[in-house]
C-alpha cells in the first residue's frame, strides 16, 4: 500500500482517482490547488503525488520545482488535459517520473504508478544501502590520537591536496582514505583501490595505466589502468612503499602532467584524479636507501597523517568492542553477546601487534567459544593462551 496525494483543482477528478487508488488499498489524500497540495507535500511522507499543471495560486510544474528543492523519494506523475511534447519534456527536466494526458486511461495510470513505486522503492533502498555501507567505515573513538585524525581528516577532505597516509598494519590507514574521500567534493565519484604490494613489479604499471591490445604477450586485449577508471574521482594507493621504481617515475609523471599513457600505447589520456597513499615503512629510510623517489614522496605527502597504532590508543578499546560485538552479530544473523567490563579491561592490558584488524578477530573469536556473556575467563582462556 502507497500513501498518495492527489492535487487537481477539479473536485470530480479528485473524486475518481481516491475512489480507484482507494480500491487499490492505496492511502490517498487530496489537495484542491497547487499552494496546498505543496504545503500538504511538505507536512506529510508521501510515495507518489499525482499533479495537475493547470491550476490557480500555484501551478503544477511550480509545485514540482519547489519539491525538487526538498530532499524526498517521492515519485511525481503530472496530468493535464492541456498537455503536449514542450509540456511533457519541462515536467521530465523538472524531475517529473510521468507525464498522463486527461482523459486519464486507467490502465496506463495504474501500470505507471506501479513503476513509479518500483523506483521509490528502489530509491529508498539505494539510499539505505549506502548508510550502512558509509556505516561500516566509521572511524570509532574518542582518545586524542584519534581525535586529532579525525579533525584534519575534516580540513583536508573538502580541499584537492594529496594525502600521505602512514601507520601500522591493521591501524585503519585504508580506513582513513575512505573518509577523506566521502566527505570530499568527489564523493559522487568513484574510490579505486590499488594494492600496490599485492600486484606483481612487472603488471604494476599495466594495473595503474592501463595496456593496449598485444603490447605483451598476454595482452589479448585493451585494459583501462586504475588511473582512467578513477577519473573524477579518488585513486588509493596502498602500500605504495612496495610499489618498484620504474612505476614511481610514472607515476610521478602522471602526477605532474595529469595525463598518462597505457603500456604499449603512444595517445596521452587527460586524468582528473585525486590520489590518496598509505604505507606501513617509513619512507624516509626507504628515500635513504635508493628504494623511494624522494620527489614522488614530497608529491604525495602534502598532507601526511600518522594513524595511531591500538596500544596507542587503548581507552577507545572499549567503544570497539562494542562495535564489533553488533557488527559481527550483524552478519551472524544472530543477537549481540554481551561482555563483563572486567573483560573489557583485560583486553587493554593486551599488546595489539595486529592493531584494529587483530582486535576484531579475538571478539569474534569470543563471540564463537564463549557463552552467552563474555567473562574475563573467557578472555584468560581464548586470548591470552592461544
Amino acid at each position: 500500500m502507497a500513501k498518495i496525494l492527489i492535487i487537481d483543482d477539479e473536485k470530480s477528478i479528485r473524486a475518481t482517482l481516491k475512489e480507484i487508488l482507494e480500491y487499490e488499498k492505496h492511502s490517498v489524500d487530496e489537495a484542491k490547488d497547487g499552494e496546498e497540495g505543496f504545503k500538504m507535500f511538505c507536512d506529510g511522507d508521501y510515495d507518489i503525488v499525482l499533479c495537475d499543471i493547470k491550476m490557480p495560486k500555484m501551478d503544477g510544474l511550480e509545485v514540482l520545482s519547489k519539491a525538487a528543492e526538498i530532499e524526498k523519494e517521492t515519485q511525481f506523475i503530472m496530468i493535464s488535459a492541456h498537455g503536449n511534447i514542450e509540456t511533457a519534456v519541462e515536467a521530465t527536466k523538472k524531475g517529473a517520473y510521468d507525464f498522463i494526458q486527461k482523459p486519464l486511461d486507467l490502465n496506463r495510470l495504474l501500470v505507471t504508478l506501479r513503476n513509479a513505486l518500483d523506483k521509490s522503492h528502489l530509491v529508498t533502498e539505494t539510499k539505505t544501502l549506502k548508510q550502512k555501507v558509509n556505516g561500516s567505515f566509521d572511524i570509532i573513538g574518542e582518545s586524542n590520537a584519534i581525535n586529532h585524525v579525525k579533525e584534519t581528516i575534516e580540513k583536508v577532505a573538502p580541499t584537492e591536496a594529496r594525502v600521505m597516509i602512514t601507520g601500522p598494519n591493521g591501524s585503519g590507514k585504508e580506513l582513513v582514505a575512505k573518509w577523506i574521500h566521502a566527505k570530499s567534493l568527489r564523493n559522487k565519484g568513484p574510490l579505486v583501490e590499488v594494492n600496490c604490494a599485492a600486484i606483481p613489479s612487472e603488471l604494476i604499471e599495466s594495473e595503474l595505466f592501463g595496456h593496449e591490445k598485444g603490447s605483451f604477450t598476454s595482452a589479448i586485449k585493451q585494459r583501462i589502468g586504475k588511473f582512467e577508471l578513477a577519473h573524477g574521482g579518488t585513486l588509493f594507493l596502498d602500500e605504495i612503499g612496495d610499489m618498484s621504481l620504474s612505476a614511481q617515475a610514472k607515476v610521478l609523471r602522471a602526477l605532474q602532467d595529469k595525463k598518462i599513457t597505457r603500456v604499449g600505447g603512444e595517445k596521452e589520456i587527460s586524468i582528473d584524479v585525486r590520489v590518496l597513499a598509505a604505507t606501513n615503512k617509513d619512507l624516509k629510510k626507504e628515500i635513504a636507501e635508493g628504494r623511494f623517489r624522494e620527489d614522488l614522496f614530497h608529491r604525495l605527502s602534502v598532507i601526511l597523517i600518522q594513524v595511531p597504532s591500538l596500544n596507542e590508543r587503548k581507552d577507545d578499546i572499549p567503544l570497539l568492542v562494542d562495535k564489533f560485538l553488533q557488527d559481527i552479530a550483524n552478519d551472524y544473523r544472530s543477537k549481540p553477546k554481551t561482555i563483563d567490563v572486567k573483560a573489557v579491561e583485560r583486553l587493554k592490558t593486551y599488546d595489539w601487534s595486529g592493531n584494529i584488524r587483530e582486535l576484531r578477530n579475538v571478539i569474534e573469536r569470543l563471540i564463537i567459544l564463549s557463552g552467552d556473556k563474555i567473562t574475563i575467563d573467557d578472555v584468560e582462556r581464548y586470548v591470552f593462551t592461544s
